[in-house]
């Protein structure tokens, strides 16, 4: 996934329905990517979240794979596929964004661990 481009199928993933405190990091360079004050429950089956940890921990291309027109998320240190990022669904968030990110691209680490 981290490296295709893959996508996870919902409501299988290791963070789709945690609401543990921490970081999420980039499972595959260690980079602080999120965090659970910004994780929100979208009841789409994949972790969302409403804004990255800070500008520029994550970074957009345009994607018009499998017939879609989205825009991809990557880590920007690593440049691993995380998920896609969608505007203007009407969830009442901050940002009225949706980071959808696959788990396997995520680690967290709870504040203990840091």
């Amino acid at each position: 996934m981290l490296r295709q481009a893959g996508t996870e199928r919902p409501y299988t993933g290791e963070y789709w329905d945690t609401h543990t405190e921490g970081v999420y990091q980039c499972r595959a360079c260690g980079s602080q990517l999120f965090t659970s004050r910004e994780k929100f429950d979208s009841h789409c089956g994949w972790p969302s979240f409403w804004a990255p940890l800070a500008e520029g921990t994550v970074r957009y291309l345009h994607d018009r794979t499998m017939g879609m027109d989205r825009v991809e998320v990557r880590c920007a240190n690593c440049d691993s596929h995380l998920g896609h990022v969608f505007e203007g669904e009407g969830y009442g968030t901050p940002t009225d964004q949706r980071f959808c990110i696959n788990s396997v691209s995520l680690r967290l680490v709870k504040p203990e661990e840091s």
